[in-house]
C-alpha cells in the first residue's frame, strides 16, 4: 500500500531551499548509496545552489537519472547536461555517475542503462532519495501511457517514444519501487489538474501507477 504525503511551500523559493538541504543530505551520507535525479526545471536551482558549494560525500555515491531524452549529452534538452552544477561539484569518477549514453542507438542505449542500473543495485548500493517530476498531462520520467507502463514490465529501464515526438529512455515502476524516498517536486499553475489526480489516487494517472509499490511517497509543491 503506498502512502502519499503532501507538503506544501509557501513560494517558490522556499520549496528551492527545501530540495537543496533535502538533496545535499542525502549526498552527504556516509555508505555506498545512490540518488536519482530528474528532469525539467523545478529541480534546477537546487541543483546550481549546491553545485555552488563543496560537497563532501562517500566515494561510494552513485548518481543516476529518471529519465533522459534521447539527444547528445551537451544539448540544452538533456537532463544530464542542465545538472552538470551538481555534478561538476561531486566529481564522481564515472562508474559512479549513471547517465543515459545517448550516443548509443536508441534501443543499445536504453538496454545499457538497464544494466548499469542493475549492477549498481546488486552492489549493495540503495536508492536513498529519488526526485520525479509531474507533467500536467499526468507522466512522470518518461513514462506517459499505459503501453509505456505495460512494457516497462520486468526491466529497471525502457525506451520511449513521447508525445512530443521525441525519444528518450525512462526508468520503470520496477527502478521506482527501489528508491527508499520518492520524492514527486512540483512547481507551476498548469499542474493543479494533475497533482490533484495524484492525491486523488486516480487509477488512470500514469504518474501514481509507476509508484504502486513504493511504501512512501511524497508530493512537495510550490504552486504559486
Amino acid at each position: 500500500m503506498t502512502t502519499l504525503t503532501t507538503r506544501r511551500f509557501s513560494s517558490r523559493a522556499a520549496l528551492d531551499a527545501a530540495l537543496e538541504e533535502r538533496l545535499g543530505g542525502a549526498i552527504a551520507a556516509s555508505g555506498p548509496s545512490a540518488i536519482m535525479l530528474s528532469g525539467g526545471t523545478t529541480p534546477l536551482p537546487a541543483y546550481r545552489a549546491l553545485g555552488s558549494r563543496s560537497l563532501p560525500h562517500d566515494e561510494r555515491l552513485h548518481v543516476l537519472f529518471s529519465d533522459e531524452r534521447y539527444v547528445p549529452s551537451d544539448s540544452q534538452a538533456s537532463n544530464y547536461h542542465q545538472a552538470r552544477p551538481l555534478l561538476d561539484a561531486l566529481a564522481l569518477r564515472p562508474e559512479k555517475l549513471l547517465r543515459v549514453r545517448t550516443e548509443l542507438p536508441l534501443e543499445q542505449a536504453a538496454e545499457d542503462y538497464e544494466r548499469a542500473l542493475g549492477a549498481m543495485l546488486r552492489s549493495g548500493a540503495g536508492i536513498r532519495l529519488g526526485l520525479l517530476g509531474l507533467g500536467a498531462d499526468g507522466h512522470t520520467a518518461s513514462l506517459f501511457s499505459a503501453d509505456d507502463l505495460s512494457r516497462a514490465s520486468g526491466h529497471l529501464a525502457i525506451p520511449v517514444k513521447r508525445p512530443d515526438g521525441m525519444s528518450a529512455v525512462s526508468v520503470t515502476p520496477e527502478l521506482l519501487a527501489q528508491v527508499s524516498a520518492l520524492l514527486f517536486v512540483v512547481a507551476g499553475a498548469d499542474k493543479q489538474g494533475a497533482v490533484q489526480a495524484l492525491q486523488g489516487q486516480d487509477p488512470n494517472l500514469t504518474a501514481w501507477l509507476a509508484v504502486q509499490e513504493c511504501s512512501a511517497v511524497e508530493l512537495w509543491l510550490g504552486l504559486d
